[in-house]
C-alpha cells in the first residue's frame, strides 16, 4: 500500500539523517599500518572535511534511489534501486565511522540533501523509468569523478580513507553500468552541466558545513 510505503520512506529517512544506518559489509580496510597516526593535525582537519563531503553525497545518492524507488511502477526495477540503495548505506555508515576516527561532524544540512535529492529521483522517476536510469548513470559518472578527486587530494598516510574511498569508487562505477545496461541514455547537455553546477554548490557548502 502507499501509506505503507510512505511511513518506510519517512523512517529510512529519518536513519539516514540521523545517522543510524548500519553497514552490512565491514569498512574497507587499508594493508598499511599506517591509518591515522601519521596524520597532522591540519591533515585530520583536512581529510574530516572531505569525509563530511563525500557523506553527504552518500546522503543524496541514498536519497536518489529511494525516491526512483518510489516513483517506478516497475516491480524489478525498483528492487534494482533499492539494492543500490542499501550499497550506498555501507558507503553512508563506511565514511561516518571514518569521520568518528578523525574527530569530524557529519553536515549540518543533511535533511535538506536528503529531501532535495529525494525530490528529485521521485520527480525523474515519475517522468520515466528511461529519465530515471539516465539520471542514476550521470549520478554516478560524476560521483567517480568527483571521488577520483578527492583520492587525489588526500595525504599519503592517510591509506584508510584511500581504501573507503577507492572501494566507493568501484561501487559507483558498477551502479552507473548497471543504469545504462538497463537503457539508461544520456541526459542533454542542460542538464548535466546544471548537475554539475549543484553539486559543485553543495560540495563547497558541505565542505564548511
Amino acid at each position: 500500500m502507499l501509506l505503507d510505503r510512505l511511513i518506510s520512506e519517512f523512517d529510512q529517512m529519518l536513519r539516514t539523517v540521523t545517522d543510524q544506518i548500519s553497514a552490512k559489509r565491514p569498512v574497507p580496510v587499508s594493508q598499511s599500518i599506517n591509518q591515522t597516526a601519521d596524520l597532522t593535525q591540519a591533515d585530520r582537519k583536512e581529510v574530516a572535511r572531505l569525509m563530511r563531503v563525500n557523506h553527504v553525497g552518500e546522503i543524496c545518492a541514498q536519497a536518489l534511489y529511494q525516491g526512483q524507488a518510489l516513483a517506478t511502477e516497475d516491480q524489478e526495477l525498483q528492487q534494482f534501486f533499492l539494492k543500490s540503495a542499501q550499497e550506498e548505506s555501507d558507503h553512508l555508515a563506511w565514511l561516518k565511522s571514518r569521520l568518528d576516527e578523525l574527530e569530524g561532524s557529519t553536515s549540518l544540512l543533511n535533511p535538506l540533501w536528503y529531501a532535495g535529492a529525494f525530490g528529485l529521483g521521485f520527480v525523474a522517476g515519475k517522468f520515466s523509468d528511461k529519465t530515471s536510469l539516465a539520471l542514476m548513470a550521470e549520478t554516478e559518472h560524476q560521483v567517480e569523478a568527483h571521488l577520483q578527486n578527492h583520492l587525489s587530494r588526500l595525504p599519503a598516510a592517510d591509506t584508510q580513507s584511500q581504501a573507503i574511498l577507492e572501494q566507493m569508487r568501484k561501487e559507483e562505477v558498477q551502479h552507473g553500468n548497471a543504469a545504462r545496461a538497463r537503457g539508461g541514455p544520456d541526459l542533454p547537455l542542460w542538464a548535466r552541466l546544471g548537475m554539475r553546477v549543484g553539486a559543485k554548490i553543495m560540495t563547497k557548502t558541505a565542505y564548511y558545513l
